[in-house]
């Protein structure tokens, strides 16, 4: 059940890029007000004050396998709840379910238990699920990752709107090499349904970037990482996603899926209106280092980093205002543009962007009080306390 509570006295980032030192009234799970100083209302109200803190919208993370010891590859409604629960501590009040390449099968699986518990979730404090990023199995074996390259195939529509049906038409995001057979095909059909077509665990050359852009493509999944990258005779995925403006990319910011430079340089090109923050996190984020599980292969996680047993990447266990944290100190962005990345960008790509992504009346009362350093001190999920530092009131 919401609440009325009160955010007195703040920095509060608002849609626009506007900061204003004031209040915050959030009723019946939608922003109500907001101005330089609101009187409590004669009924109950929740009230949090602190000069030093800032009022974010609460981040978006279009990218997401797991955490506190769950996978949307489990495809259980326990998994997907434990995993709505663990991610207003970080500050995410909605989410993209992430598939990965198994069984058609295992897929078809998660992606009806992913379809049951949207159609069901109440407004309770959980982060609020979204819809799927169906990653894989439209991929390029040649930049599987951590994929399973035994269960990759080529892009095929007719697949595709089996798995359609199944999620309930729920899938928001398809990662997919546009240079395989079928590829540009799937690409347009996507673009038909409004579903981001994201270019991904692609060794596609420059010229089948622009083809798959000319379709429809307007993504491309956590930048750098198992795609073509920049040479000075074929600048491939990376380099088209540097030059073509309408591209938003995805970018993992916990220093061990791209250097600090290669952010800076990202940055510099695409600028806060072309990246979105994003965790590609794993069962293991919330958890201690040990031995884990992804899409059926053993991973390690060791001093915060995951990975297969020949040692590639396994996702991670970065935080979304861990992200966060780590842009600023690297790029010393303003914190309207701090929003951009790890809130708006998303909720423009998901086309939800006129209920969620900014700080604006009207809009669903998703926020994210940190301090100083990104710590999160309180997450309101569509009106409901998901987190508080304090604990229970």
């Amino acid at each position: 059940m919401s609440e009325t509570i009160l955010f007195k006295n703040m920095t509060i980032v608002q849609e626009g890029g506007d900061l204003i030192q004031g209040d915050l009234l959030v009723k019946d799970g939608v922003i109500e007000k907001i101005q330089t100083d609101i009187d409590a209302e004669t009924h109950k109200v929740f009230q949090y004050e602190g000069e030093s803190f800032t009022l974010l919208p609460g981040f978006i993370d279009d990218h997401i396998h797991g955490a506190a010891g769950y996978d949307v590859m489990d495809a259980t409604e326990s998994a997907l709840s434990a995993i709505s629960q663990a991610l207003p501590k970080e500050g995410t009040t909605s989410y993209l379910a992430t598939t990965m390449t198994q069984s058609l099968s295992a897929i078809q699986e998660a992606l009806s238990c992913a379809a049951a518990y949207r159609s069901s979730q109440k407004r309770n404090g959980e982060a609020e699920l979204l819809g799927v990023h169906l990653e894989g199995p439209f991929l390029s074996p040649e930049k599987a990752g951590a994929q399973p390259v035994e269960h990759i195939i080529s892009p095929n529509i007719e697949l595709f709107k089996e798995m359609e049906k199944t999620s309930g038409n729920g899938i928001r995001v398809v990662t997919l090499a546009p240079e395989r057979e079928g590829g540009l095909e799937l690409t347009r059909y996507l673009t038909e349904r409004n579903i981001v077509a994201s270019i991904g665990h692609s060794n596609a050359t420059y010229q089948e970037v622009l083809k798959a852009i000319d379709r429809g493509a307007t993504q491309v999944t956590h930048l750098y990482n198992q795609m073509s990258g920049f040479l000075h005779r074929e600048p491939g995925v990376v380099g088209a996603t540097f030059l073509k403006e309408d591209i938003m990319a995805e970018l993992i910011v916990d220093g061990m899926h791209a250097v600090d430079e290669a952010v800076e340089l990202a940055y510099q090109n695409k600028t806060s209106k072309g990246l979105m923050l994003i965790t590609d996190a794993m069962r293991a984020k919330c958890l201690r280092d040990g031995d884990y599980e992804l899409g059926g292969q053993p991973v390690t996680v060791k001093d915060g980093k995951a990975t297969l047993e020949d040692g590639t990447l396994a996702g991670s266990v970065l935080k979304m205002n861990e992200a966060v944290r780590r842009m600023n100190q690297l790029c010393k962005p303003s914190l309207h543009q701090l929003a951009e990345m790890a809130s708006s960008n998303a909720a423009k790509q998901l086309g939800v962007l006129n209920r969620k992504g900014s700080i604006a009346v009207g809009k669903d009362a998703d926020l994210v009080v940190v301090d100083e350093s990104f710590n999160v001190h309180l997450t309101i999920c569509r009106g409901v306390i998901g987190y508080s530092k304090e604990g229970e009131r």
